[in-house]
C-alpha cells in the first residue's frame, strides 16, 4: 500500500506526545520529591513521545487507512497513566529492584505498542477464519492452559476471546437466536442454539471465580448480556441475565465470605476504619480534597491511599486535577467508546461489526466498573482503569483490543 500521511491523526498526537514532558515538569515545579528527579525520569517521557509519534508514522509509511481518532485518545489516556506513575514514584518509594514504578509502566507500554504494531501486521483477511476456529478450540479444557502461559490474570485474556467466539456464535446463529420457538401466544428461547454460548460463558466465570477475581466475573457477564442483545435486541434476554445475575450474588454472598465483607465496607466504610475500610475512606477524602480544580500536580497527598497506581488511580486524578479533571477523564473514555461503537456500526462485515462493539463493550463495561468501585456506587473490584492504572497484562489486553478496532476501521477508511 502507499504511504499516507495521517495528518489528522499526527494533529491530534500533539498534545499526548507533549503530556508527559509537560506534566513532569509541573510536577518538578511543584517541589515534589525534586532531590529525586533524574534524567531517567524525562528520558521516560522522551521515550513515550517517541513511541506515540513513531507509531503514527509507521501506520503512515505502511499506508494504515483505518480510523484516526481512536489511536489519540487511547494515547491520550496512556500518557495520563505514564505521568501518573511519574507523580507517585517519589511519594510511594517504589521498590528501587530491576526498574521504577514509571519505568516499567514505559516498559509495558513499549510491549503493547509492539503488540499494536503486530496486530495491525499480520492480522489481515484471514482473521475470520483463524478467530472461528480459536473460538471453537477454547470450549474445552484448553482455555486453562492458554490462560496460564500468556497471562499473569486470567481474566485479562479470558475477555478477549469470550468476545471472539461470541461474535463468531452469534454472526452464524443470530436469526435462531433472535426469533426462538413459538408455543401458542408465548415464544420461547432457542435453548439448543444458547446452550454452547451458556457454556462457553459458564467456564469464563468458572475460571475467575476459581482464582477468586469476582470483578472479572462482573465484566464478563456484562460482556456476555451486552453482545446478547445487540446480535438479537431481545430485552427479555437482558431481563433473564439480570434475574441470574442477582441469584448469583446472593449465593456468592454465602459462598465466599470475601464477597460479604466487600458489601460491607461498600456500604460503611467507617465499620472498619483502619483496616478494610481504609482505602475508600482515603479515596473519599482524596475526591472531597480536589474540589473542582484540583490541588495541583505534585501538590495532594495520593500516597495515603496504599494502592493508588492501580485500583485507585481515579482517586488521584480526582485530588490533585479536581472534578474538572475526572470529567475530562470520563469525556476521554466516552469518546473512546463512542468512536469503537462507530467502528462498529460501519463495519461491512457482520462478524466484524459484533466484534467491534464487543470489544469496545469491554473497554466501556471496565471503566465503568472501576471508576464506580473509586467513587463507591459500586464494591471495588481487582479491575485496573484501561490504559491509566499500573500493570503490565491490563495494558497489553487492551492495546490488544484497540488494535482489533484499528483493524476493524480499516475497512470502513478504505470505503470512505
Amino acid at each position: 500500500m502507499a504511504a499516507r500521511i495521517r495528518l489528522l491523526e499526527l494533529q491530534l498526537l500533539v498534545l499526548p506526545a507533549l503530556l508527559g514532558i509537560v506534566g513532569l515538569l509541573t510536577v518538578y515545579l511543584s517541589g515534589t520529591g525534586t532531590t529525586r528527579w533524574t534524567w531517567a525520569d524525562i528520558w521516560v517521557s522522551l521515550a513515550f513521545m517517541g513511541l506515540v509519534l513513531g507509531t503514527s508514522v509507521w501506520l503512515s509509511l505502511i499506508g494504515f487507512s483505518g480510523d484516526q481518532v481512536l489511536f489519540p485518545l487511547v494515547a491520550m489516556l496512556s500518557g495520563l497513566g505514564l505521568l501518573l506513575s511519574q507523580r507517585l514514584q517519589p511519594v510511594l518509594r517504589d521498590d528501587p529492584g530491576w526498574a521504577t514504578l514509571a519505568q516499567r509502566q514505559l516498559i509495558y507500554l513499549a510491549l503493547s505498542f509492539g503488540l499494536l504494531w503486530g496486530t495491525l501486521t499480520f492480522i489481515g483477511l484471514g482473521l475470520i477464519l483463524v478467530t472461528m476456529i480459536f473460538g471453537i478450540e477454547i470450549q474445552g479444557a484448553r482455555l486453562w492452559l492458554d490462560l496460564g502461559v500468556v497471562t499473569v490474570q486470567p481474566g485479562e485474556l479470558v475477555k478477549v476471546l469470550l468476545v471472539i467466539f461470541l461474535a463468531a456464535y452469534l454472526d452464524d446463529y443470530r436469526d435462531l437466536i433472535a426469533t426462538g420457538y413459538r408455543l401458542g401466544p408465548l415464544t420461547l428461547p432457542p435453548l439448543p442454539y444458547l446452550l454452547p454460548m451458556l457454556i462457553m460463558w459458564g467456564m469464563s466465570i468458572l475460571v475467575v471465580v476459581l482464582q477468586r477475581d469476582l470483578g472479572n466475573a462482573l465484566l464478563l457477564f456484562g460482556i456476555f448480556l451486552a453482545m446478547l442483545y445487540i446480535a438479537t435486541g431481545r430485552v427479555a434476554y437482558v431481563l433473564a441475565g439480570l434475574l441470574t445475575f442477582a441469584l448469583a450474588v446472593y449465593v456468592a454472598l454465602h459462598l465466599f465470605s470475601h464477597v460479604g465483607v466487600r458489601i460491607q465496607v461498600w456500604l460503611n466504610p467507617w465499620s472498619d476504619p483502619l483496616q478494610a475500610g481504609f482505602q475508600p475512606i482515603q479515596a473519599d477524602y482524596a475526591f472531597a480534597h480536589g474540589h473542582i480544580f484540583g490541588t495541583g500536580l505534585g501538590f495532594g497527598y495520593p500516597e495515603f491511599i496504599p494502592v493508588v497506581a492501580s485500583d485507585y488511580a481515579f482517586a488521584a486524578i480526582g485530588e490533585e486535577l479536581g472534578l474538572l479533571g475526572t470529567v475530562a477523564v470520563l469525556g476521554l473514555y466516552l469518546l473512546l467508546v463512542t468512536r469503537g461503537m462507530l467502528i462498529a456500526l460501519q463495519a461491512r462485515d457482520s462478524f466484524v461489526r459484533l466484534l467491534a462493539a464487543g470489544l469496545t463493550v469491554v473497554l466501556g463495561l471496565q471503566t465503568l466498573i472501576i471508576l464506580a468501585g473509586n467513587v463507591r456506587l459500586l464494591p471495588l473490584t481487582g479491575i485496573t482503569l484501561p490504559f491509566i492504572s499500573a500493570g503490565g497484562s491490563s495494558l497489553l489486553t487492551n492495546f490488544l483490543i484497540v488494535g482489533l478496532l484499528l483493524k476493524a476501521s480499516e475497512s470502513v477508511g478504505e470505503r470512505r
